[in-house]
């Protein structure tokens, strides 16, 4: 039976890296459907990502050999099957439209990955889980209980095997140390006014200073409070006649696309890291 797989990886660049890989994939009997690859000449890195089909060949066996020819690239890699699912877990607050955006596409198939729970520090959308059949998990935080909170939802997570987590207008920061554990797979959404108009209500704060555009931003979590590699923006245009409540909804429309893009590239394995930046195979 024939099997398609993705393959990522980085590594200092060479001369012969695109030869070395797809020789190796020759070897193996793979067959190449998709490749693409970047040389940053600012890092000296090279980032190729590869989807392949080859049959017969399990994934241990084929993640054997990768091993072998990674040791001698010094390649930091990354194979799964191409039908895998990512395993999702969604935090959310009180703000649901990425929540709901996010539910219909990968209810409609339009998202590769397996949403295993939402997690809350509020009730509001627990019919809404319950509507889609999925485990809701009530996590109040306050000051006082902020490490226990975050414990039990690292707890849910790694339960799930999540490989994905998703703050989905999930407003509460997280902990140094939960940022540490997440790293490289916790994606957060957030308005593209900063670092202006910070704290309540930005676009109430935007429609007084008579902004022309508006936008958002899909990055990936890290201790930096919203300063983590970005993976996706972008910007909507506004005017005079724009209420606080146009504004906002044009936002929160904006926010959702934003974040369903980053959600499904990364999904898809199309996001490397490269230091605080992403390269990002579209």
């Amino acid at each position: 039976m024939t099997q398609a797989y993705i393959l990522t990886l980085s590594c200092p660049d060479r001369l012969g890296l695109v030869h070395a890989v797809s020789g190796f994939l020759l070897e193996q009997g793979g067959n190449i459907e998709e490749a693409a690859q970047y040389n940053d000449p600012a890092t000296g890195l090279f980032f190729m990502r590869v989807q392949f089909a080859c049959p017969g060949t399990d994934v241990a066996t084929l993640k054997g050999a990768v091993a072998e020819l990674a040791g001698r690239y010094q390649m930091q890699w990354n194979l799964h099957p191409q039908d895998e699912r990512m395993k999702t877990v969604i935090m959310v607050s009180k703000e649901g439209h990425c929540l709901n955006d996010l539910l219909f596409r990968w209810k409609t198939g339009l998202l590769p990955i397996d949403i295993r729970a939402i997690i809350s520090n509020h009730r509001e959308f627990y019919q809404l889980a319950a509507s889609y059949n999925i485990p809701f998990h009530h996590i109040p935080v306050t000051a006082a209980t902020k490490a226990q909170a975050e414990a039990r939802q690292y707890e849910i997570v790694e339960a799930e095997g999540a490989e994905l987590v998703v703050l989905a207008r999930y407003m509460q920061v997280l902990s140094n140390d939960l940022c540490a554990k997440l790293s490289g797979r916790a994606i957060n959404i957030h308005h593209s006014f900063l670092p202006s108009f910070k704290g309540a209500k930005p676009y109430y704060q935007a429609h007084d200073r008579g902004v022309k555009l508006i936008g958002a931003t899909a990055h990936y979590v890290t201790a930096d409070l919203d300063e983590g590699p970005i993976i996706e923006q972008d910007v909507a245009r506004a005017d005079h006649t724009d209420t606080v409540e146009t504004l906002t909804a044009r936002g929160r429309d904006t926010e959702s696309q934003v974040l369903a893009r980053a959600v499904k590239w990364h999904s898809e394995r199309r996001v490397i890291l490269n230091g605080h930046k992403t390269v990002v195979f579209r």
